[in-house]
């Protein structure tokens, strides 16, 4: 049974209705504007305003023309009041972003790692990184509201922790926001990288974004993150959008797992430069390649294809036709329309990908005829993860979230 809600809590939830609406206008809303939009009396609507103007997180920007009487004036987040800190740690870069209210990116950095150390040295690798972006940025340390942190899954974000993610030798139960903010003094939240990116792509499109709709992230693995009604889904244990497993054919390669045509290790960067080494396309490393070095070599595959090599696109449009046996599994079955693609591998890929997955999906059945489904690049590139995980505490100052109004016993 669920208990009612105090008028605390109430009042925090109204007061991040207004805000988000404020975001999410652009252009700036009048009080009457909002009293229309919320259905909150106007002079809750003036105690909410005077509140955010007081906190600096709103400000009078101009008047508009009302249908009657004086002008009305406007209000739009003050977007360079706070700042959140957003970092993606993958098995092959820390990537680190400083972004202000509305979601655009003030400073970046990215720290190419050759190979994964042990949690206690990544986590001071990462709280250097992000005091060094904020100083670097210039922007006062009491204006940073908190640290999102995006990792490789699976994991426990109840708890804090990654769960022997797969390329993090040595991370079986690993509390990553304890050590986090104890090493930068903030507030600091977790999520996982897919499920970060398809919160960070809802974030920055806004309005324009569609309702429902998958991220598949490509980095040295693969994942998804899902968007229904609007609202990020994490799942009973946060670990929504494991994909990688899903079968894109049993004339594929043997997994790891011992399956046949696991999508996610035909998507592999290793995977890829692996087959491009056997054909001939690219030469063997003189040694160990470690992730750095995969990556840079899955680039020039991808180049080698765009130049014309029969091989390299034969290699790459399998992995694209295999991918998009999985892009039609998920489509069908929640019925979406958009399907975002991006993460660090994608970028080298995405051309030729979208081409083949498009050809392969024109004719899909079951929903296809009803309504198309758009395969879309990410509009954060490789950074949608970091951003993402910057929004994650974005999320937590503006926007309102109806499971604060309910005490659970």
């Amino acid at each position: 049974m669920h208990k009612g809600s105090n008028l605390e809590r109430v009042g925090r939830y109204n007061l991040t209705v207004v805000l988000d609406l404020i975001r999410r206008s652009g252009e700036g809303l009048s009080r009457v504007q909002l009293v229309e939009s919320t259905g909150l009396s106007t002079q809750t609507v003036s105690n909410i305003v005077r509140r955010l103007l007081e906190e600096g997180l709103v400000a009078e920007t101009g008047k508009v023309a009302g249908k009657m009487g004086k002008p009305r004036t406007l209000l739009r987040i003050d977007a360079l009041s706070r700042f959140a800190v957003g970092v993606h740690l993958d098995p092959s870069v820390i990537s680190c972003v400083l972004l202000d209210l509305s979601g655009a990116v003030a400073a970046r950095s990215h720290i190419p790692i050759r190979s994964v150390a042990g949690p206690d040295q990544t986590v001071r690798v990462i709280a250097e990184a992000v005091d060094a972006l904020i100083d670097k940025s210039g922007v006062e340390r009491g204006r940073v509201i908190g640290v999102g942190m995006a990792a490789p899954g699976p994991m426990d974000a109840s708890g804090g922790g990654v769960v022997g993610p797969p390329l993090l030798t040595g991370w079986e139960r690993v509390d990553l926001c304890e050590g986090l903010r104890g090493a930068t003094g903030l507030p600091v939240f977790l999520d996982k990288d897919s499920t970060a990116a398809a919160h960070g792509e809802l974030w920055i499109s806004g309005e324009s974004a569609p309702h429902d709709f998958a991220f598949v992230y490509l980095g040295t693995g693969l994942g998804s993150g899902l968007v229904i009604n609007g609202e990020v889904v994490r799942g009973s244990s946060n670990n929504v959008g494991e994909i990688g497993h899903f079968s894109a054919g049993i004339d594929g390669p043997v997994c790891s797992c011992g399956r046949p045509g696991c999508v996610g290790l035909t998507t592999m960067p290793s995977y890829l430069v692996g087959r491009a080494v056997e054909a001939g396309i690219l030469e063997p490393s003189a040694g160990e390649p470690d992730l750095q070095e995969t990556m840079a070599r899955l680039r020039l595959l991808a180049a080698e294809a765009r130049e014309g090599s029969a091989a390299a696109r034969a290699i790459l449009r399998d992995s694209a036709t295999r991918l998009a046996r999985a892009v039609e599994d998920i489509a069908s079955l929640l019925d979406l329309e958009r399907i975002v693609f991006g993460g660090p591998s994608w970028p080298a890929v995405s051309g030729l990908y979208l081409a083949v997955m498009r050809e392969a999906l024109a004719d899909r059945k079951a929903v296809g005829a009803i309504h198309p489904l758009e395969l879309v690049d990410s509009a954060l590139a490789e950074d949608v993860a970091a951003v993402g995980a910057g929004c994650l505490v974005l999320n937590e100052l503006l926007s309102p979230r109806a499971d604060g109004l309910l005490l659970v016993p």
